[in-house]
């Protein structure tokens, strides 16, 4: 098969899938690893795909800046943030995830006193620090291109030292299998490492994210006690989050 209907293959499993794996697609057209990261890189670079980890996302899957993905439902992330501010009492240890859902719970918690955050978002560390006896640790790494936030090995790492009474933590999507996703592997890893890291482990997600698969799986997604959303999914969704764990809080 010639390098154009390889990579015409690829576009057209993409747009039906929004996401494909390398080693997918060497089983698929029985070439090396080394031939498809070619051809992935040459669609990448004419901006017809998104590289992740492994794999490719279709364009349209990428993640979108703050500023955008902030004005998407906004009014649901409020909500969101609410329902999950009533869980913590006064004097919570707490890990809030970066993102526009999350951040939505840093300002729900703005009314509360003596917590310690642990956070890799900047602009949650400047929001609840400094005010009411709270404590705000920041957790170190790289950071990103399109988020006032640390992502990383190093931001993992620091997180394996803690352990806290909740954890908020966003994701990219969720599956209509209930298997939750991010956009990249850096960013699976951490969340999954968050859902191991506080008593009361809380995913938050709006209805947006329902149906969507975004790459990478997040692990550990069944040590959740909560998936805290703004609408209740369909009934497939619903039986299969069931089965994953998590109990399902409706803003």
């Amino acid at each position: 098969m010639l390098a154009e209907q390889r990579q015409k293959y690829i576009l057209d499993q993409l747009a039906a899938s929004g996401a494909l794996q390398i080693s997918q697609l060497v089983s698929e057209l029985d070439v090396s690893r080394e031939t498809i990261r070619r051809d992935l890189n040459a669609l990448a670079a004419r901006g017809l795909l998104t590289l992740t980890h492994g794999g490719a996302l279709a364009s349209s899957r990428a993640e979108a800046d703050t500023q955008t993905r902030a004005a998407v439902n906004a009014e649901g992330k409020r909500a969101i943030g609410v329902r999950a501010a009533e869980l913590v009492p006064d004097g919570a240890s707490v890990i809030i995830d970066y993102g526009t859902t999350t951040h939505a719970v840093a300002q729900a918690l703005l009314g509360h006193h003596n917590l310690l955050v642990y956070t890799n978002d900047l602009s949650i560390a400047l929001l609840l620090g400094r005010r009411n006896g709270n404590r705000v640790v920041v957790l170190g790494g790289e950071l990103q291109d399109n988020e006032d936030a640390t992502n990383g090995w190093d931001t993992v790492e620091q997180l394996s030292r803690y352990h806290a009474d909740f954890a908020f933590i966003g994701i990219g999507g969720i599956s209509n299998d209930g298997e939750v996703s991010e956009y990249s592997r850096p960013a699976a890893e951490l969340r999954g490492r968050m859902l191991l890291s506080a008593s009361v482990p809380c995913v938050v997600a709006d209805h947006t994210k329902y149906g969507r698969h975004t790459g990478v799986q997040v692990r550990h997604f069944d040590k959740a006690a909560y998936l805290i959303s703004d609408m209740a999914p369909e009934a497939p969704l619903a039986e299969a989050l069931k089965r994953r764990g998590p109990a399902l809080l409706i803003a």
